[in-house]
């Protein structure tokens, strides 16, 4: 499988933490972290979000991308998980209630958790400073994604900046997925650990915002409607074309 050895020189001796949710982009993160860098530690957080059963997936996730090859079985560091439950007390979103998944009225997805991602960095930030890491990995996208403003490049840059001030400390901020699409994140997956990676991740991940893992597809488990499933099976749809032509 094309693993690099050892880490370039351009972040020896650095450490990262992967937001880590147990879905199918934070593994092909947790992949392209442990790949780069040294030492990598996972986060997940528990916000009362009614696809909680994606927290049931990372343990899995993690123990297989360690037995993908041996370098990042060394590489891959603690976990934690972080509760969250006052951001889905104050979130009235089809994540956090038992709600039908439509547009809201300012033409955004009801399924839009306000403030979600930059909470989430916050807490991952204050952590990374704790844990005397440096990088900080995180799925967000804007290519093939549902229009959620706190997933945008210029969202994460502002974070950047704001965290470096609040904290004293040069963190960095990485989306390996901001500008690709989901063919394109099969794809990454495929060219950091080959197919036994995207077989694990179609088996171990979950991606449906409903939390259905009853039916599995060829693209792994879910309801196959929602917004999420949607995009996962387009994308996973398109890659497979890429493929074969």
């Amino acid at each position: 499988m094309p693993v690099t050895a050892e880490p370039s020189p351009a972040v020896q001796g650095e450490g990262a933490l992967v937001l880590f949710s147990g879905g199918q982009d934070s593994a092909t993160c947790l992949a392209w972290a442990l790949d780069r860098f040294p030492q990598v530690e996972t986060l997940g957080f528990d916000y009362g979000q009614r696809h909680r059963v994606e927290l049931d997936r990372r343990e899995g996730l993690r123990q297989g991308l360690a037995g993908l090859d041996p370098a990042w079985g060394r590489r891959l560091g603690p976990d934690h998980t972080l509760s969250l439950a006052a951001l889905g007390d104050i979130s009235d979103t089809a994540l956090t209630r038992d709600s039908e998944i439509a547009l809201a009225r300012d033409g955004l997805p009801n399924t839009f958790v306000p403030g979600r991602n930059l909470v989430f960095l916050t807490f991952a930030a204050a952590l990374a400073y704790r844990r005397g890491l440096r990088h900080i990995v995180g799925g967000m996208c804007e290519t093939d994604y549902s229009g959620y403003p706190d997933c945008r490049d210029d969202t994460i840059k502002a974070m950047q900046v704001a965290l470096n001030l609040g904290m004293e400390r040069r963190f960095v901020l990485h989306t390996p997925l901001m500008w690709i699409d989901k063919a394109q994140t099969w794809a990454l997956a495929q060219s950091l650990g080959g197919q036994a990676l995207v077989d694990l991740i179609v088996e171990e991940s979950h991606t449906c915002y409903l939390g259905e893992r009853g039916q599995r597809h060829d693209w792994g488990y879910g309801c196959g409607t929602c917004p999420a499933c949607d995009l996962r099976a387009k994308g996973f749809s398109r890659y497979l074309a890429a493929r074969a032509g």
